[in-house]
């Protein structure tokens, strides 16, 4: 019996959205309690001290929070709230809400609806259903959400509901963070300390803050909603543990920038409309490379805030899809064989008036103060591509790290021809003379003008400078972004200050002093930089030859974490205390494990209950056939070739209940191991490379099996009916 009617995205009559009939600045924003809503409804007094608090990262002055509360209630009951909630980011890598309604009734019991400050700015949610990594026990269930000024609050609308989220960090009873943007702030004002230091002794007294500035680029799957539900490995997984790769992928290039079918446009102009309602600068929209596969990118944001929306951005994926009987996958690997998906976080630095540091810039202290921040960052990313490594860990992302397809579990750093020139120029005390490529002069006592872009970009490059920004393409699709930002925020940070230190201890000119501290770290650092394929086999034995750690399995990089070196850097600066530290390994560890055991047991499932009983029914009519054909013709009847097939579905059948039984006890026997660590290995050698035999099985018997008896959508179905 057929389990589903093939080709059914193809008769389905989908959504057509329309794009609003006024201009996006005019609706931009409208469902967020911004600056120019904070104008409208607060007195002129609380608004200068709120912005103060939200520009000038000054501290919240308690005693305007009542008049805050009142105006936003009264802003989000217009806009049909009613309901509010702490939106915050626990350690699970999405976001989580307990709603609380306006509601409430008077002595007399008569409904009136309210908010005070002390809702706004403090929650209590219950901090055991959360997982802190041994921060707290089960049984201490306290837990506080705190109001972050600093991104706005905003409405959020799903089917008939409209609700207010303020945005909040989240702590334990006892103080530790229990989130992913509690240490992201901490690592923004240690960095914003670091960078104001070295512009003063570089001679910038302009500059009173400097923000991370961060834009990144979200790489996502379509596929039609009934192809998704019937695929019980893409629901619980968020990918394909079977399929038999399609004739067509990605081979002929002709996906990439291609033209975007009308039903994907329609939900793209749904997303985009939710996105700029909320504030979120979505700006550019594409057909990647893998067939169904897209990409959107905001313009670039203060980190904190492109965290938030990138959560946002996550969110409005996901549920936009389904009002158009798609579904939008998010996994780094949803489809075997072809390019998986990545979050390229493009990041940099900004001065309070917008100068990016990591522009090169048209004068001379533009000129050395770019210098100094670019080698500060390639320092950074040297003596720490262990912690940027683990960051970016999971079992999702290991599909692709190291896989040939998207940049390595080597990091290095790609600065083109120019500057990689320059600073070996520098290391030498050579003057690089101008070219007709770039105005260049690179004397001591003046200083290059550098112009921008003007070398080729590495796509296979982790870690790649591109004009402006550094660009960490290495990034999982799926996941918060908020550990690398924080990793790269404090390492950066730190190389900043030790500069800063050496540039001190020289005499004479601070711009030679600078100078002579570049030299001498680029001796050091630049085993870091890389210019060719990073993709290749020559690049892991010359990486290797240079001390460059290639960690493969995120059950080996997530150690690097709880190093002492770790340690050490994340206590000095304040970002991350030992035990938070600590159970951020433990909790992505135990995620890791957890993670690779619903896949083997969805897996082992479907083979099951679903691929062994639709090949033994299509042996049976095989079988069944080929004694109807010899009793009709007699031992001369031709079915060699039928008997041939049915030896082939046999075989392969053991075969795969031979390989199910294999996982199914080598999935008892790891998930009986106490010892974390080495259940981790096993699950990351042993359990995914039987995984990985039992498919290959199953692929195989797909490639033969009748259309009308595989259980299952096959990859070509989906990739490429929408």
């Amino acid at each position: 019996m057929k389990r589903f009617v093939k080709n059914i995205a193809s008769e389905r009559e989908y959504v057509v959205a329309r794009e609003k009939d006024v201009p996006v600045s005019q609706y931009y924003g409208e469902d967020t309690f911004n600056f120019d809503v904070m104008r409208q409804k607060l007195p002129a007094d609380v608004c200068k001290k709120l912005m103060n608090c939200i520009k000038e990262a000054d501290k919240l002055d308690t005693e305007i929070a009542q008049t805050v509360a009142h105006a936003m209630k009264e802003w989000a009951i217009d806009k049909g709230a009613t309901h509010f909630c702490h939106w915050f980011q626990p350690m699970t890598g999405t976001t989580a809400e307990k709603h609380d309604s306006f509601i409430e009734l008077t002595e007399e019991g008569i409904p009136i609806e309210r908010f005070s400050a002390s809702q706004l700015v403090k929650g209590e949610p219950d901090a055991s259903s959360f997982p802190s990594g041994g921060l707290r026990s089960t049984f201490e269930a306290r837990g506080y959400t705190a109001w972050d000024p600093s991104s706005p609050a905003f409405i959020l609308r799903n089917g008939i509901g409209a609700t207010l989220c303020i945005p909040t960090v989240f702590l334990s009873y006892t103080g530790e963070a229990l989130d992913n943007k509690t240490p992201l702030l901490r690592s923004i004002n240690v960095l914003n300390k670091s960078a104001l230091n070295m512009m003063r002794l570089l001679g910038n007294d302009r500059a009173t803050r400097i923000l991370a500035t961060l834009g990144p680029e979200q790489e996502y799957f379509l596929i039609d909603m009934d192809y998704y539900y019937k695929r019980p490995d893409l629901v619980l997984t968020g990918r394909t543990l079977i399929g038999a790769p399609p004739s067509k992928g990605q081979q002929l290039e002709d996906h990439y920038f291609g033209s975007i079918k009308e039903r994907i446009l329609s939900y793209m102009h749904d997303v985009e409309e939710e996105l700029y309602k909320l504030g979120i600068p979505a700006k550019t929209r594409h057909n990647e490379v893998a067939p169904a596969q897209y990409e959107i990118a905001p313009i670039f944001e203060e980190a904190n805030i492109a965290v938030d929306h990138n959560h946002l951005i996550m969110e409005t994926l996901k549920r936009v899809a389904q009002k158009h009987k798609l579904a939008a996958l998010l996994h780094e690997k949803p489809f075997a064989g072809i390019n998986g998906s990545g979050k390229h976080c493009n990041w940099s630095l900004s001065d309070n008036f917008g100068n990016n540091l990591l522009n090169p810039g048209q004068s001379p202290q533009d000129n050395i103060q770019f210098l100094v921040f670019l080698t500060a960052t390639i320092r950074a990313v040297y003596y720490h591509a262990d912690l940027l490594r683990a960051s970016i860990a999971s079992s999702s992302n290991d599909h692709r790290l190291g896989a040939n397809e998207a940049p390595p579990a080597i990091i290095s750093v790609f600065l083109g021809e120019q500057l990689t020139k320059i600073l070996y120029d520098i290391e030498q005390g050579v003057i690089t003379k101008a070219t007709n490529k770039a105005i260049i002069d690179m004397g001591l006592s003046t200083l290059p003008v550098l112009s921008k872009d003007n070398t080729d970009r590495n796509r296979t490059s982790p870690f790649a400078f591109t004009g402006n920004k550094f660009e960490f393409r290495a990034v999982g699709s799926s996941q918060s972004i908020a550990l690398p930002i924080t990793i790269l925020n404090t390492i950066v940070a730190e190389s900043l200050d030790i500069l800063a230190d050496k540039i001190r201890t020289k005499s004479g000119d601070v711009r030679q002093a600078a100078i002579d501290v570049i030299r001498e770290e680029f001796k050091t650092v630049k085993p870091i930089l890389f210019m060719g394929d990073n993709y290749s086999k020559e690049w892991e034995k010359e990486a290797a030859k240079r001390g460059l750690p290639n960690k493969k399995v995120t059950a080996e990089a997530l150690e690097d974490l709880v190093t002492d070196k770790a340690k050490e850097l994340f206590n000095k600066y304040g970002v991350f205390s030992t035990v938070e530290l600590e159970a951020r390994y433990t909790i992505r560890l135990e995620r890791y494990i957890k993670e690779i055991d619903i896949e083997a047991k969805t897996l082992l499932d479907m083979v099951q209950t679903k691929v062994i009983p639709a090949a033994l029914r299509y042996q049976n009519s095989i079988a069944s056939s080929c004694l109807r054909i010899k009793d009709l013709l007699g031992d001369r009847a031709p079915i060699d070739a039928q008997k041939q097939l049915c030896e082939t579905i046999a075989v392969l059948s053991n075969d795969i209940i031979k390989e199910a039984n294999k996982l199914a006890r080598l999935i008892e026997k790891v998930t009986a191991m106490h010892d974390e660590i080495e259940q981790a290995k096993q699950y990351a050698y042993d359990v995914k490379s039987q995984m990985e035999a039992l498919r290959s099985k199953v692929d195989l018997i797909e490639t033969v099996a009748s259309d009308n008896l595989w259980p299952f959508p096959r990859l070509w179905e989906m990739l490429f009916i929408s």
